[in-house]
């Protein structure tokens, strides 16, 4: 694995299938296919790779025809992103690009409107529900957030860094996971689910043609729900290294060292971007556990020497306080 793998919290699973379920569908199988047991749905600190949780995104919407999952009181059928994305490529910029995937989605769906809002110097889409008498789950909330925005990024160039987003809900159990799928501060209980970036952002142009397109929507469902790493930041500059020296597993001074900074400062850049080296250096070998797992039958003894255990029962205790499940639960068919 040249990058550092990604996991994604059960939460984000389970609000997933809930749409689907509040309509009396069994998901099992479609979990099933994805590599996902079900009954890790039931362990709060469960986690799975990108790749499944992708699959399992997509073998929901090829067997419901549905991208937005049962949420909404009719389907968005197959190709609807497709097609905001089309409407949208030829703007002039990006205001009127997001005015045009506004305009598509009213026409796609009866129970949600996109709309452009500004805040002095900020800019941002809101999500208004039409019928507030009707709840709408967090995930649907989670979902369309993360779908606008990573198409009205990619329509920028490729960035369009968040100032904040608000969340017309309260903070959930699971908020702690926000921070990778949602990278800037979070606001709860507002009146309107939004994210919100630098007013001067809707003057860019949008420069993507037909051949980027098609790029972007052969790999659009990852696109659009997988957390994406900020290559700059200093976390993600320590998690390359711990992955490059693997097994090694380096101390916090060695890191340092090799990054060209003191163990001070680089404790300090870990600070300001809410983390740690041993969060970091945890959640890696998790990450790269649960992928290993589910992707071969690697011993425990083998697999705890390479995350730098000192045995297999060492590793199988760290793995139990890191997901609630004994590694065993993520082989494929389960213990």
């Amino acid at each position: 694995m040249l990058r550092p793998p990604v996991t994604i919290s059960i939460a984000f699973v389970k609000g997933m299938v809930s749409g689907i379920q509040a309509r009396g569908c069994c998901c099992d199988d479609l979990l099933a296919e994805a590599g996902i047991p079900p009954g890790l749905l039931q362990e709060p600190g469960a986690r799975v790779t990108a790749d499944q949780y992708v699959a399992l995104f997509g073998r929901l919407i090829e067997r419901f025809d549905d991208e937005c999952l049962g949420f909404l009181s009719r389907p968005v059928k197959r190709g609807s992103l497709a097609l905001m994305t089309r409407a949208a490529i030829d703007a002039p910029t990006l205001e009127a690009a997001t005015r045009r995937v506004a305009h598509v989605f009213r026409l796609l769906q009866d129970d949600l409107l996109l709309e452009l809002v500004r805040d002095g110097a900020l800019a941002g889409v809101a999500l208004r529900v039409v019928d507030p008498s009707q709840a709408r789950p967090a995930f649907l909330h989670e979902l369309m957030l993360r779908v606008v925005w990573r198409l009205l990024a990619w329509l920028a160039g490729g960035q369009l860094p968040a100032v904040r987003f608000d969340f017309a809900f309260q903070s959930p159990a699971y908020a702690s996971s926000y921070g990778k799928v949602f990278p800037a501060p979070l606001h709860f209980g507002c009146a309107q689910s939004a994210f919100w970036f630098d007013a001067a952002q809707l003057k860019k142009p949008v420069r993507r043609d037909e051949a980027a397109m098609r790029a972007f929507l052969a790999d659009a469902r990852a696109q659009v729900i997988v957390p994406r790493r900020g290559d700059d930041l200093c976390s993600a500059r320590v998690r390359g290294h711990l992955q490059h020296t693997q097994p090694a597993w380096p101390d916090l001074a060695a890191t340092a060292e090799a990054l060209h900074m003191s163990t001070s400062t680089l404790q300090r850049r870990l600070a300001s971007e809410g983390t740690s080296f041993q969060s970091l250096k945890d959640e890696l070998r998790r990450d790269t556990a649960i992928v290993r797992l589910i992707s071969g039958t690697v011993p425990l003894a083998t697999l705890a020497f390479e995350l730098g255990f000192a045995d297999s029962a060492a590793f199988q205790r760290a793995f139990k306080v890191w997901t609630g499940s004994a590694p065993g639960a993520y082989r494929r068919g389960g213990p």
